[in-house]
């Protein structure tokens, strides 16, 4: 069945730029200004899907997830970036302080607790938070270009609204392992992660053999995939792990994670998807959240550092999907001759990728190493849901 159209916000704007840790850090803001740039030159914001803002908030929610003295460090170093303190995993190289830190991670999390709780609410069916899905953010510390957890932070106030049950799905090439640790052991919340093996990838976590808490066993699904992993072998594992246990689970909410740093032509990792196969996953998703969850879906950003040919591409193609609008295949020259000016990098002209083509013996070895994965989390995970 094809979802009908229904409200659809976008929570963005200029201030998703202060989240920024300086020239030449593969994070780069401008990414989401060019997505959200796609998105409006499309004609994506309409009648059923607007902009959103987020309201202030207070450190309140941060520290519902994060370690108090953990947010009171970050607070420091977003004073002066000088005064980090040991162990909080700021300073250099991945996740430098840099000032007004804590006020943009936290404007971050605010929107992606708006569209938390506009869609449950009901004032919205679906939420996307293109800044959001800052997935590595640990209790007490920063990790991987993420300082407070945005995603943790909307799930908590998801079941402190009433939610009983949360899944989240996490398609980053790199591991959830953030959200997956502050729900470890908490029944109401499965997290599913679709990564690149922590054998060969930040952040070495991430094993299939990993399903929970002692309170939760079956609550953590992790899906390793092997470095070359193409579209197809992705897209069969996730049908034969996501769908039964996304279904069996009935959440009252979906929430996922979108990185896009699992294409084909990201600089960081390994695995070899396409924008087209970025719009299978992103149709599935939506089939769910409404198979399961009466359509509450929050979509947060997360990874992806092709700042230009890939990322907005992805996120305009998701938030056409989230909205049931149709994309034309040529990319408005508007668009392209703005982010040409913007990064001086030549622009894509289209919304579809070449297909991937693997030699045989790697699309043998990577579909092997997804086969096994797939075993594992049936016979550990599947039977604790009646799969």
């Amino acid at each position: 069945m094809v979802p009908q159209a229904h409200p659809v916000g976008l929570l963005a704007g200029a201030r998703c730029l202060a989240y920024d840790f300086g020239p030449g850090h593969p994070l780069a803001p401008v990414r989401v200004e060019l997505a959200e740039a796609l998105i409006e030159a499309c004609g994506l914001l309409g009648t059923h899907a607007m902009r959103l803002a987020p309201p202030e908030i207070d450190d309140g929610p941060l520290r519902r997830v994060h370690d108090a003295s953990y947010v009171a460090a970050v607070r420091a170093a977003s004073r002066d970036p000088a005064d980090v303190a040991p162990g909080s995993g700021l300073g250099p190289g991945d996740t430098p302080a840099f000032a007004g830190v804590h006020e943009a991670a936290r404007w971050i999390c605010a929107s992606s607790l708006e569209a938390a709780g506009a869609v449950l609410r009901g004032d919205l069916v679906h939420a996307f938070n293109p800044s959001g899905g800052l997935h590595h953010a640990m209790p007490d510390r920063a990790s991987g270009f993420c300082v407070y957890n945005d995603v943790a932070v909307a799930i908590d106030a998801l079941l402190d609204g009433g939610a009983e049950r949360v899944c989240y799905v996490d398609i980053d090439v790199h591991h959830g392992d953030g959200v997956e640790r502050i729900f470890w052991d908490d029944r109401r919340v499965m997290t599913i992660s679709l990564h690149e093996s922590g054998e060969h990838l930040f952040p070495g976590t991430g094993a299939a053999a990993d399903i929970g808490g002692p309170d939760a066993l079956g609550s953590a699904v992790n899906v390793p995939f092997a470095p070359g992993t193409p579209g197809d072998v992705w897209l069969e594992t996730f049908e034969a792990v996501v769908a039964p246990l996304v279904t069996a689970f009935a959440p009252d909410v979906l929430v996922t994670q979108l990185g896009c740093d699992a294409h084909v032509r990201d600089p960081l990792a390994h695995l070899q998807l396409t924008v087209d196969d970025y719009g299978v996953i992103v149709a599935r998703l939506h089939e769910l959240a409404h198979e399961v969850a009466d359509g509450r879906w929050v979509a947060c950003g997360g990874g992806g550092y092709r700042l230009v040919d890939v990322v907005p591409r992805v996120w305009t193609a998701a938030f056409a999907e989230m909205s049931q609008q149709r994309l034309a295949v040529e990319i408005p020259m508007e668009w392209r001759e703005r982010a040409r000016a913007r990064t001086g990098e030549v622009p894509p002209a289209s919304f579809t990728d070449d297909p991937v083509t693997v030699a045989d013996a790697l699309h043998d070895h990577v579909g092997a190493v997804a086969r096994r994965a797939v075993d594992e989390i049936r016979a550990r995970v599947f039977p604790l849901h009646g799969c």
